[in-house]
């Protein structure tokens, strides 16, 4: 005999949602420190304002290395969901670019451009957990 149990199932993968979304959010707002610090190491702001800079880039790593996690969390717990047609999420595209993001970081405009990116890549996967999360919602 087989114990699912549809509204657990949903319950769990609401909750990692949640987790994902809480993660999400975090490294958007250190994103956003970091480009604040950005702006102001462009505009001549010194040494102290580049060494924040790139800590709070350092913070925003460890944060989006969060995320991802919990990102596959949610999406392993949406595929213990059963009945319910093209519920996935896609996390090739999140998984890759933070690999990227941190690597060779030269000039403070490309870094710009980089916080940028991944803060709307960010902001596309909050949407993307946030869209999910109504639906499993409304299945309650």
């Amino acid at each position: 005999m087989e114990n699912y149990n549809h509204q657990k199932e949903i319950r769990e993968a609401i909750n990692a949602g949640k987790r994902a979304k809480a993660s999400l959010n975090e490294a958007r707002n250190k994103l956003n420190s970091a480009k604040n610090w950005g702006i102001l190491d462009i505009l001549g702001g010194g040494l102290i304002s580049g060494l924040l800079k790139h800590s709070r880039i350092k913070d925003a790593s460890k944060c989006i290395e969060n995320a991802k996690h919990d990102m596959r969390d949610f999406e392993q717990e949406l595929g213990d969901i059963r009945d319910i047609e093209s519920l996935r999420i896609e996390i090739g595209d999140f998984l890759t670019f933070a690999d990227f993001f941190f690597d060779g970081l030269i000039a403070d405009i490309f870094v710009q451009s980089k916080i940028k990116d991944a803060k709307n890549q960010i902001d596309t996967a909050i949407s993307h957990v946030d869209r999910i999360l109504a639906r499993l919602e409304a299945e309650t």
